[in-house]
């Protein structure tokens, strides 16, 4: 079966939520990134990168990147429907997915959670977080408008959403505002099954999530 190497609360709860969402089945492996497990030579062996998430194939070949494995497991269960068949809908999908890794994620809140990358110089971490955060808003603005009239990324749900939610939940849980378009996507994701039983597995109370992050 599938083996998936992951990270509570990570980028990786977007891929756990594809996952479920599938109804597959598959094995789960942690990987405790502050105690360095990405670096031991039985994950590097798999993952060169000593990034999560990975995804192992059944035929044992390893899947790194976000948006490579969400493609991955959108395109091999076309039953699911979860990446269109529209061309338009499918260009917003992959649009939303750089978008969110490469910049939401990989520079903004990578400057709140990884701020010494940035700079080696400590006196300049606050500035690294506050303009992360600004830049995170920014992008936020961004997306809450591509959103707006839609209930999810391209109308329809696909495997944008889960990647969109993995900000939409670090914005919650570090108080930063979302757009309404935008938080009223994060209820819905909120609201789906999948969601909610990934969100169990990963050890995060439901009765905490979307009370204040709305602007």
């Amino acid at each position: 079966m599938l083996k998936f190497y992951m990270t509570p609360g990570s980028c990786s709860t977007g891929i756990h939520i594809i996952l479920e969402e599938l109804e597959e089945i598959f094995e789960v492996y942690v990987v405790n990134l502050p105690a360095g497990d990405h670096f031991k030579p039985e994950y590097v062996a798999i993952n060169p990168k000593s990034t999560i998430p990975t995804l192992v194939r059944k035929d044992g070949t390893s899947l790194t990147e976000v948006q490579a494995i969400a493609y991955w497991l959108g395109q091999t269960h076309p039953r699911a429907k979860l990446f269109p068949a529209d061309v338009e809908a499918a260009t917003r999908v992959i649009e939303t997915l750089a978008f969110v890794v490469g910049t939401i994620h990989g520079q903004g809140f990578a400057r709140i959670f990884a701020t010494p990358t940035f700079t080696r110089n400590e006196a300049d971490h606050e500035a690294v977080k506050a303009f992360g955060r600004e830049l995170v808003e920014k992008c936020f603005r961004i997306v809450d408008a591509q959103l707006a009239g839609k209930d999810y990324v391209a109308g329809d749900y696909s495997i944008a959403d889960p990647i969109l939610f993995y900000v939409e939940f670090w914005a919650d849980k570090l108080t930063i505002p979302l757009p309404s378009n935008l938080f009223a996507h994060y209820k819905r994701m909120l609201a789906r099954r999948a969601v909610q039983g990934v969100l169990r597995e990963e050890g995060y109370n439901l009765a905490t999530l979307g009370q204040e992050a709305k602007v």
